[in-house]
């Protein structure tokens, strides 16, 4: 009942689309067909259940900031249970960035900092 991986992402201040073309063509494995240049979000697909990698724009180039950060999908409990239970554990939450439809995710951070994000999971 621990949560998965869902994706590896890469915050870029540049093109999103660029930085995983290399990422792609290093890996051998494809873009989704669903990105496209100039979009903000561009997703590598990497096979079996493999964690996929997510570059997405971001407009700040801070030093301090995880430039690679984990996004966490629930397994067998909300997101809300999840980011409680890691705030048990010693996480503290950092921005919360669920939408009202219950899409978005809630920015947190280690007991080192080190930011993560947990997803609406499969009980939302």
């Amino acid at each position: 009942m621990n949560p998965t991986i869902r994706h590896i992402t890469f915050d870029c201040t540049g093109e999103p689309y660029e930085l995983a073309r290399f990422w792609s063509d290093f890996l051998g494995h494809p873009i989704s067909d669903e990105d496209e240049p100039g979009d903000d979000e561009v997703l590598i697909e990497l096979p079996d259940g493999t964690p996929g990698l997510l570059f997405v724009r971001v407009g700040e180039a801070k030093p301090v900031k995880n430039r690679l950060h984990f996004d966490l999908s629930p397994t067998g409990r909300t997101r809300a249970a999840e980011v409680e239970r890691a705030v048990s554990l010693g996480a503290r939450i950092l921005t919360d960035r669920t939408r009202p439809d219950g899409r978005g995710w809630v920015v947190m951070a280690d007991p080192e900092g080190n930011e993560f994000c947990v997803e609406r999971g499969e009980k939302g």
